[in-house]
């Protein structure tokens, strides 16, 4: 089972992610959670990757579909507390060079201030 938790930040949103995201309903859920927060005026996105145990290709091309979106709009997406695996694939798939990736939420935030 997972879970989407939308925070309102100064300057944009926190969304918590847990469980895994493997292509089914979770990252559907996901692609339309950052599509819709894509329609409001916040371009800056903290994804929290925390509580995450698994991220499949399905769910990665949901992020980088985000990605552009908000890049278009001078907008930025930030991945925080992603653990030692997932960080790995972010490496190997070259993402990192993509998406900025903070140790913490708090770290998060003052990247994007």
């Amino acid at each position: 089972m997972s879970q989407i938790q939308i925070q309102e930040q100064i300057g944009g949103v926190v969304i918590t992610l847990k469980g895994q995201f493997i292509g089914g309903d979770e990252t559907e859920a996901l692609r339309k959670t950052l599509s819709e927060i894509g329609e409001t005026a916040k371009n800056c996105i903290i994804i929290d990757l925390e509580k995450v145990t698994y991220l499949n290709s399905t769910a990665l091309g949901v992020l980088i579909e985000a990605h552009t979106h908000y890049v278009k709009k001078d907008g930025k997406i930030v991945l925080c507390n992603v653990s030692k695996s997932i960080e790995n694939l972010f490496v190997i798939t070259k993402l990192t060079l993509v998406f900025p990736i903070c140790q913490s939420v708090e770290e998060a935030i003052k990247s994007l201030s």
